[in-house]
């Protein structure tokens, strides 16, 4: 047994043994070894008595992700600017009562279907399901009590190089209108090169449709709003869609268009030509659709911070939404008003409602198959 083998199923055997005698000192004890570590403490409690959790994650670089077990939702994510000085890039709320309130997915996992699915409702083997209408006339991201308003069990993750926690849900037959009972499991890792890598996977025992992303909303900045962060997306086409947000089925390139980001371009140079109400990207961009290959999919840099967010994926899309909803109505953490473009997202995912476009990568999930995606946020500075 080569000698890193060796060393992996030491520290492995150490986790075990601290695992025992308690999460939080296993935690600690752990980091004198790996330097990155999990931490266990309590987030809260829902109104029936269920205990939600926190897991913080510190790389040996003082990098910290917090995710809770409510969603498995990601709550902090605190990383460097050029000067060394952490900062957290992510929104959110500062206690669960905001989480378990309404709000547009801050953080969350997002299930069993995210994005949009026209007229809630698709054909699979011949039998139609309808599911929630909860953004006229579409669902939306599989409706009011997806898998980001459910408690995931959780276990710490202990690595060398790295900390992590591993959530999963059993999400049974006829959930949120779905068919099959879905085993989803959504390991948040981060490493000691301020990366969070995100994997997912999943089986059913019905053929059912699936598509899970993760839902922050990023600032690399702070309080500001993010039309000067300078966003490069490695796409040359995009789905089009219709005023309720549906693709039309289209595949259009995005050259002289507004929604041409193949070189760096701020957020706001073009946000204007953006025509509707509020106004604003909410778009998916098409990727490499070759499987399981891991690709750059969209690079962000914001020149006050000099910090630089990369995503790398799995996934055939990814949909920027530029925060065009956030209106001041809610208060997030430490009492920042999260208004207009106050965050973006780039949720890496399949086309918004495949399951009604045959023509766009499958988003069916078979008995026998194993769902299996992964999508990194890099971090670094300039």
């Amino acid at each position: 047994m080569k000698l890193e083998e060796v060393s992996r199923k030491v520290l492995q055997l150490r986790a075990m043994i601290c695992i025992a005698s308690g999460p939080v000192w296993a935690a600690k004890h752990i980091a004198s070894s790996s330097e990155a570590f999990v931490e266990t403490s309590k987030f809260g409690s829902l109104d029936d008595g269920q205990a939600v959790d926190l897991y913080t994650l510190k790389n040996a670089k003082g990098a910290t992700a917090k995710v809770i077990s409510y969603g498995a939702t990601l709550t902090e994510l605190w990383v460097p600017d050029r000067t060394g000085k952490l900062g957290d890039v992510v929104l959110g709320f500062d206690n669960l009562q905001g989480y378990v309130g309404k709000h547009p997915w801050f953080g969350a996992t997002v299930g069993r279907v995210a994005n949009r699915i026209a007229k809630g409702k698709f054909t699979l083997e011949g039998k139609e399901y309808s599911l929630e209408i909860n953004d006229p006339p579409n669902n939306l991201h599989s409706g009011s009590k997806d898998l980001s308003r459910v408690v995931w069990k959780a276990e710490p993750v202990y690595e060398r190089d790295a900390a992590a926690v591993r959530f999963t849900y059993d999400s049974p037959d006829g959930d949120e209108g779905f068919p099959g009972n879905l085993s989803v499991t959504v390991l948040y890792r981060l490493t000691n090169h301020n990366e969070l890598e995100l994997e997912y996977t999943a089986t059913a025992d019905q053929a059912t449709p699936v598509n899970l992303t993760n839902h922050s909303y990023f600032n690399l900045e702070g309080d500001k709003n993010i039309l000067g962060q300078v966003l490069q997306l490695n796409a040359e086409k995009y789905t089009p869609v219709d005023a309720t947000l549906i693709p039309t089925g289209e595949i259009r390139a995005v050259k002289g268009t507004p929604l041409d980001f193949t070189s760096p371009v701020a957020i706001g140079a073009h946000i204007a030509e953006m025509k509707g109400d509020p106004g604003g990207y909410d778009h998916n961009f098409v990727l490499s659709t070759e499987a399981v290959k891991l690709k750059l999919a969209a690079r962000v840099f914001d020149a006050a911070s000099g910090r630089q967010m990369e995503v790398w994926t799995t996934e055939p899309g990814v949909q920027f939404y530029s925060g065009n909803f956030l209106d001041g109505t809610l208060t997030g953490k430490r009492g920042v008003v999260y208004r207009k473009h106050s965050g973006f997202c780039l949720e890496t995912q399949h086309y918004p409602d495949a399951v009604n476009h045959p023509a766009f990568p499958s988003v069916i999930l078979r008995p026998g198959s194993v769902y299996s995606t992964q999508t990194i946020y890099r971090f670094s500075t300039r």
